[in-house]
């Protein structure tokens, strides 16, 4: 799946998706790991990350996504941290990073 992103986070992926979803009671689990390459607070470069949640009908738990320590490029090399996904009511998904930048 390729997604495109846009914001402080610019840029497009790659990305490996599974999932185990029960379609009759909206519930399951899936995992991601993305390569992303764009800017990210204005710096470029290449990175990938992991995510993952099980939904139960219209909630996300057990959420987790992390940039892949040793992973960045370029001006993103040394990029670490976690974040979070919204999902809102029309399906549009919004990625936020808590992250650190090597200075």
């Amino acid at each position: 799946m390729d997604q495109k992103y846009e914001g402080e986070v610019a840029g497009r992926s790659a990305t490996l998706f599974t999932a185990a979803f029960n379609q009759s009671t909206a519930t399951g689990t899936y995992v991601a790991m993305e390569s992303f390459e764009g800017t990210l607070h204005g710096r470029e470069g290449c990175c990938n990350f992991a995510h993952s949640a099980t939904t139960a009908g219209p909630s996300r738990e057990d959420e987790l996504v992390v940039i892949v320590p040793g992973s960045g490029t370029s001006q993103l090399a040394g990029t670490a941290g976690t974040g979070g996904i919204t999902v809102d009511s029309d399906g549009t998904h919004r990625i936020r990073f808590d992250y650190e930048l090597d200075q």
